[in-house]
């Protein structure tokens, strides 16, 4: 369908119930509005075409952190905020992606085709890398041109880069694969692009979370088939909102933070001639502590009983979850908070010990929601960005109120777990 058909296919409302579907009844409206604003924006860069439109969800980790890179256990669901793309096939090995807010980025995937340390840290990289990813699994790929705008904040924790590189999956895979690269293939497809040609560390959670959609347990004992779990869970039928509170940090220059605790569980892990934590004993870990101490230091020694001690609440409260036990899901929330603070030390980052806007939310909301059945915790990655809470509704506007009267107006957000991660919405 062209960019005129599709407009007036949108305006006749043909696409509403998908779009209720994937971002609730009352967001309809403002829906059908952005995607006909990215359709003409699309077509004012590169004419009337046949189109089609697309769609990856951010994430919200919910338990786990800074687990999945040394084979852990996560549980992630898919948010009601999301990249958009609007999207149509060239006939040449050109693939251009104009996101909103950004200059274009051209790759032609036949001159691009191994890592450039020079692009390490670009959107081209991750465009170069998706396609080699592809190649390398022996799926077919080709050129197309795509808009895209996104809600999903860079650096907000929510996985503005994980959605990205899954899109890119999700549109080579419906163009050239007739669909059939499933969103699991999609996303260890995108962490390769991420590790390999953009040059940055990452776990798998944050691809998986975003392309496989809902809420999902995800094992990564073993990382080439995950185990993924879809968890009946119904957050705002036990009266809560989750929600995200972005304090403003920058992730940008924190590539070295990253990188440090994979590294550094990875050292511990070392010791005992294994590749990850995971394959360690907890009892193993305890005896050896007076040896690593002078061997890998008391940091790495700390991130390393956060894992293992992260990972038994992420069984417990995958546990809690299926049998909506909210009490028991709850303070494991809570411990991974104290946990991540203490232990995993991905609250702030020395390099600015001025700024620790991370820390400055965790304590407001304590002290706000002190008294109430609620928790909060560091999200995502750390080090800057957000933090999350699980509030209930009846406090969501007093507990935004304070937030947003802190960190700036519209700071806090107020999440809908969506059904679907990366899709095919036309």
């Amino acid at each position: 369908m062209n960019t005129l058909k599709m407009i007036d296919h949108i305006n006749s409302g043909e696409l509403d119930a998908k779009f209720a579907y994937i971002y609730g009844e009352g967001a309809v409206s403002h829906q059908k509005q952005r995607y006909i604003g990215a359709i003409k924006e699309f077509e004012a860069l590169y004419g009337e075409r046949e189109i089609s439109l697309f769609s990856v969800a951010g994430r919200s980790e919910l338990s786990g952190n800074h687990t999945d890179h040394n084979r852990g256990c996560v549980v992630a669901a898919s948010i009601d905020l999301d990249i958009i793309a609007v999207a149509a096939k060239r006939d040449d090995s050109v693939i251009r992606i104009k996101s909103e807010g950004f200059p274009e980025d051209e790759v032609d995937f036949n001159a691009y085709s191994a890592p450039v340390s020079e692009k390490f840290g670009t959107s081209e990289s991750i465009i170069a890398g998706m396609c080699a990813g592809f190649l390398k699994n022996n799926h077919k790929i080709g050129g197309f041109d795509a808009y895209t705008t996104s809600n999903v904040l860079k650096g907000s924790g929510l996985s503005s880069s994980a959605a990205f590189e899954d899109m890119v999956g999700n549109i080579l895979s419906h163009f050239y694969n007739d669909g059939g690269v499933d969103n699991v293939e999609i996303a260890m497809l995108a962490q390769y692009s991420e590790n390999v040609f953009f040059g940055k560390p990452c776990g798998l959670m944050d691809q998986v979370a975003c392309a496989v959609g809902g809420i999902v347990a995800i094992d990564f004992e073993k990382p080439d088939a995950p185990v993924i779990e879809k968890l009946d869970f119904d957050l705002s039928a036990k009266g809560y909102n989750l929600c995200i509170v972005n304090t403003g940090g920058n992730h940008a220059d924190l590539t070295d933070d990253y990188a440090s605790v994979p590294k550094e569980m990875k050292a511990v892990a070392a010791h005992f001639g294994k590749e990850v934590l995971r394959e360690v004993c907890s009892c193993e870990l305890m005896r050896e502590i007076p040896v690593l101490r002078e061997k890998v230091g008391d940091r790495a020694i700390l991130r390393a009983l956060h894992f293992m001690n992260e990972n038994e609440r992420v069984k417990a409260q995958t546990a809690a979850l299926k049998a909506g036990d909210l009490d028991a899901f709850f303070s494991e929330v809570l411990a991974s908070g104290r946990s991540s603070f203490c232990y995993l030390q991905n609250v702030y980052t020395t390099k600015n010990l001025t700024e620790q806007g991370l820390s400055l939310a965790l304590c407001l909301a304590e002290n706000t929601l002190a008294g109430k059945k609620a928790a909060w915790r560091v999200h995502g990655g750390g080090f800057a960005g957000t933090t999350q809470a699980f509030v209930p509704t009846t406090e969501v506007e007093n507990y935004r109120k304070v937030m947003d009267s802190v960190f700036g107006e519209g700071k806090c957000i107020v999440l809908r777990i969506r059904p679907v991660g990366a899709v095919k919405v036309f």
